[in-house]
């Protein structure tokens, strides 16, 4: 943290100038996910946004994009920000299921889902098998893919806008910072398309805020942006797209499943509590 007060007053400048960029350049993007069709076409779009508000503040600064932590870091953070967000998202289907708000997919929901997956001629196989192909192909070749949109956001957010931050605030307040604007930057999103509105802001706000101190802290410890970018892509895989089609909904308890349920939110505070403790620990 700096301590000159004209550095400090300059890294809120450069801070101010990012968040205004990112605005600017999202602002019709969510305009357009929420008015013309198909929105989904506007989504990689967006997520990239944060990565060129950090480039241009960059530029503007007269700074190097290769001030950006672009290396690797160590193999260990690489690894432990794929079993993280997986095992998180793992816990709160496991504490679903077994708590009755939903129930195991029959198998001709499984291979439904594997149709769905292209797995052709996959119906020869009985459920076990199909589940466990499925799970390693979305586990890995999707999180590829998905890692293509996540390392747009994780340039700006965490290969940039913490780095600022971390200039005038303490590990707790750039993570509680960084998140609360990470979560605020997708309302338009959670407000149009969710069903209940208040109650998924809310629990919205808790999981990104936990997801934003368990990131900061790989971020931090790797001295890479890449574990972020494994972190995010892997957290949206499992919570969006290898868990909710293992589940059948049960009347009734809708609020508790996916990214915006209430086990989702419970299960991620309790990883970020735990890591907010581990870094204060650690002094970062």
């Amino acid at each position: 943290m700096l301590k000159n007060l004209s550095e400090r007053r300059e890294a809120w400048k450069t801070i101010f100038l990012f968040l205004v960029l990112v605005v600017a350049l999202t602002s019709p993007l969510h305009y357009a996910i929420v008015n013309l069709y198909p929105s989904r076409i506007y989504v990689g779009a967006i997520m990239w946004c944060p990565a060129i508000a950090a480039i241009i503040t960059l530029k503007i600064k007269k700074r190097p994009i290769s001030s950006l932590n672009w290396n690797w870091g160590d193999w260990k953070y690489i690894r432990l920000s794929y079993v993280i967000p997986a095992l998180y998202s793992i816990i709160t289907y496991v504490l679903i299921w077994a708590l009755g708000f939903g129930t195991l997919v029959n198998t001709e929901v499984i291979l439904d889902w594997a149709n769905q997956l292209g797995l052709v001629g996959i119906g020869t196989l009985s459920p076990t098998p199909i589940i466990f192909i499925s799970i390693i192909l979305l586990g890995t070749v999707e999180v590829i893919r998905s890692a293509a949109t996540t390392l747009g956001e994780e340039i700006g957010w965490r290969g940039f806008f913490i780095y600022e931050l971390r200039k005038v605030l303490s590990f707790t307040g750039v993570s509680l910072f960084s998140g609360m604007i990470w979560a605020t930057w997708h309302w338009p999103v959670i407000v149009y398309y969710g069903n209940n509105v208040i109650l998924e802001l809310i629990t919205f706000y808790v999981v990104i805020i936990s997801m934003s101190f368990m990131m900061t802290y790989y971020t931090f410890k790797s001295k890479s942006l890449w574990p972020a970018v494994i972190f995010h892509a892997v957290s949206n895989v499992y919570i969006q797209k290898i868990l909710p089609p293992l589940t059948t909904k049960i009347e009734g308890t809708e609020h508790w499943l996916g990214e915006n349920g209430i086990m989702f939110a419970m299960v991620t505070s309790v990883f970020g509590i735990y890591f907010w403790r581990k870094a204060i620990k650690e002094k970062l």
